[in-house]
């Protein structure tokens, strides 16, 4: 069996290797570039061309794809425990002054620093929602009571 072959074949199983062990969507186009190329070498012996048909196939895949695939697959991306707060009621156990940094609000038994997400004050009880949430602090908007509103 030629060389060319065995490089291809060992690049190609290397990278598969390598991406199922990180799953970062990165080695992959390099294993179907490498694919490429030993489909290449299976076909002819020109080394230029195998190594050309590598790197554009590679390229191409890497630049135009994996954005993609990262939008819609969601690798990399792991939620964390603040973000299950996002959505959630609670209610203002400190009053919400966000021009002077101060206010505190409960949901789901923890006590959050806060701010509105309007920067109006929101008094001591009112029961608010989460919209967001910024570093330590959960930005909340007031919850209306009456649905009409």
């Amino acid at each position: 069996m030629p060389v060319d072959i065995l490089i291809w074949l060992a690049l190609l199983i290397i990278c598969v290797i390598l991406e199922a062990a990180t799953l970062g969507l990165t080695t992959i186009w390099f294993a179907i570039g490498a694919l490429a190329a030993l489909i290449a070498a299976l076909i002819t012996a020109n080394l230029a061309v195998q190594i050309l048909l590598f790197l554009i196939i590679s390229l191409v895949l890497l630049y135009f794809t994996r954005p993609i695939a990262l939008k819609y697959l969601k690798i990399g991306h792991a939620k964390t425990n603040y973000e299950t707060y996002i959505g959630k009621q609670g209610y203002v156990v400190e009053a919400i002054d966000t021009i002077r940094g101060k206010g505190q609000v409960k949901v789901d038994g923890l006590i959050w620093s806060a701010r509105s997400s309007d920067n109006k004050t929101i008094e001591l009880n009112t029961k608010v929602k989460v919209m967001d949430v910024k570093g330590v602090k959960l930005i909340v908007e007031t919850i209306k009571e009456n649905a009409n509103e």
